[in-house]
Formats: structure tokens, sequence, C-alpha cells
């Protein structure tokens, strides 16, 4: 059993006949009354976030996870198939149990979380950035660079990203996985 002071972000707790993992947490003291943590919590099976708060001390079953690394080999509808890339055995997930699955590429290698006691693949984790090749995009305008304009941009894996009008097909950009945002474009 663990207390509200071992909250951590990706802590996986039993809540709710459930399980969740704690996206974000803030331990708040307010000056009058009892200490509390606020938590944004998403359930693995579902993929339902929700709101939580807890009193200070307020007992949580932990939930004992193990972390891998998995290659991504290939979607097939709702379907995605990985590779451990250290004893090369495969499994499949679904579509909602992947945070940002719209920019995940052939090869990519990512984390994905293990419940201990039965095996069961929970979550997965993306890199926090991710370098993608723009397949379609408009062609900027010249003289509309003065402000911070950008334009709607298609990459390889098909998801759609806002992007700086000086971005052109064929480009490489690197992607910020958890707000899905462009970062950069990528200089070959």
């Amino acid at each position: 059993m663990a207390t509200t002071s071992d909250i951590r972000n990706g802590l996986c707790i039993h809540y709710n006949h459930d399980i969740y993992k704690i996206i974000e947490f803030l331990h708040v003291k307010p000056g009058k009354g009892p200490a509390f943590v606020r938590t944004k919590m998403k359930s693995v099976t579902t993929g339902k976030v929700i709101d939580n708060t807890f009193s200070a001390g307020h007992k949580i079953e932990e939930v004992r996870v193990e972390t891998h690394k998995f290659q991504f080999l290939y979607p097939e509808g709702d379907t995605y198939h990985f590779m451990n890339v250290e004893d090369y055995n495969q499994i499949t997930l679904q579509k909602e149990t992947i945070d940002a699955a719209e920019f995940l590429k052939e090869g990519n290698v990512v984390t994905v979380l293990i419940n201990s006691e039965d095996q069961a693949p929970l979550s997965v984790d993306m890199p926090a950035s991710v370098i993608l090749e723009v397949t379609h995009t408009e062609p900027g305008v010249k003289g509309n660079t003065a402000t911070n304009a950008t334009k709607p941009a298609t990459v390889e894996t098909g998801a759609r990203v806002n992007v700086p009008l000086f971005i052109n097909e064929g480009d490489k950009i690197k992607i910020e996985t958890a707000k899905g945002t462009y970062k950069e474009r990528i200089k070959e």
C-alpha cells in the first residue's frame, strides 16, 4: 500500500475496480484545512481521463509494473503490432492504449508498461518527440511571414499538424508527441 505522498507521474494504481495511470498531480496545502492531492488519471483499459482529489495520507493500491522497449511493426485496423527488442516476442495492442498513436511510424521504439502480476500490457509511452516527413501541405504565401502564421500539413503517418509557412512537402519535422505540435525543421 502506498500513500498520497508516493504519487508521481506515470504511477499506476487500482481505483474504482480499474487500473489508472497518473498523468498529472499537484500537492495542495491550503492555509486552512487539511492538505490534499489533485490528480488527473487515465484509465489504461478505456483511455478515459478523470480528475480526482485524494486527501493527504489516503492509502492507494499501487500496481507493480515493468517497462520494456518494444519496436512498432505495423498497424492492422485498430490493432497495433509490437515486438520486444530483447526477446523478439510480439504483442498486439488496441489503439486506445497508445498515447498519440497517429505519430507512430513503423520501426519506432516505444516503452510499454506491463503489469507484473499477469504480464498484461497496460499502456504505451511514446518518445518525447518524433521525426516525420511532410507528405502534403499548401505552399506558403510570400510576404505573409511577418507574424507566426501557420498552415496545416499532413505527415507520413497521416496525422495533421500545424506548421510554419516555410515548411514544404518533403521536409522532415520534429513533432512533440505529448501536445501533437511542431517543434522544429530537421536539416539533413
